[in-house]
């Protein structure tokens, strides 16, 4: 296990997230990629509990989703199962799982602020902290996608499932894009990756 766990994590962090595995009796599944989501928990049946991964992320958004997905066994487990998913119970148990692994020895440096400054008040989600989201991207191998924020005004773009949409004005965070075949208006996140399409 603590091999499988060297392709995908820093590496001196595989060494505790073995002991995390073992002690919350985890069955970790690195998993191909789900476009919805990086990871996720799930309490079996048979009382196992089950996390997976997307194998496709870099190390360092590897080991923050990991800690995600074990924050919610651990917050169930100590604060019961009533709890909501991403409420402050899960909160406080993330940040403080977290807390030994934001290191420069685990972490590159131009990360570091990034990553202390989001888990003052982790979101459900890296990818909805907008700052944290394009930091880690850095370190994903090189793809012909583009942030929102990044393509110009009324520029088409097309989305994971082939839907094109037409980049609108800003609204408070989040930008108003056209979806072309149906003339609808949806609200994307700046950092939503998407393919710019020429005129």
């Amino acid at each position: 296990m603590q091999e499988i766990l060297g392709k995908y994590l820093p590496e001196r962090a595989v060494s505790p997230c073995f002991e995390l595995i073992k002690a919350n009796g985890v069955h970790l599944r690195v998993v191909n990629e789900r476009v919805t989501r990086h990871g996720d928990y799930r309490r079996m049946p048979d009382g196992w509990h089950q996390i997976t991964v997307n194998a496709n992320l870099n190390k360092y958004r590897f080991l923050i989703t990991l800690i995600h997905e074990i924050a919610h066994l651990v917050a169930f487990e100590k604060f019961g199962r009533n709890i909501k998913p991403h409420g402050q119970e899960w909160k406080y148990v993330f940040q403080q799982l977290m807390l030994p692994y934001i290191r420069p020895e685990i972490f590159p440096s131009s990360l570091l602020p990034v990553i202390a400054n989001h888990f003052r008040n982790p979101k459900a989600s890296s990818d909805t902290d907008a700052r944290l989201s394009v930091a880690l991207k850095a370190f994903d191998p090189d793809n012909d996608k583009n942030y929102i924020f990044e393509i110009p005004h009324g520029s088409l773009f097309r989305i994971y499932n082939g839907k094109v949409f037409k980049k609108g004005n800003k609204r408070v965070k989040r930008f108003e894009c056209i979806e072309v075949s149906s003339g609808k208006i949806y609200l994307f996140q700046p950092n939503a990756e998407v393919e710019l399409l020429s005129d």
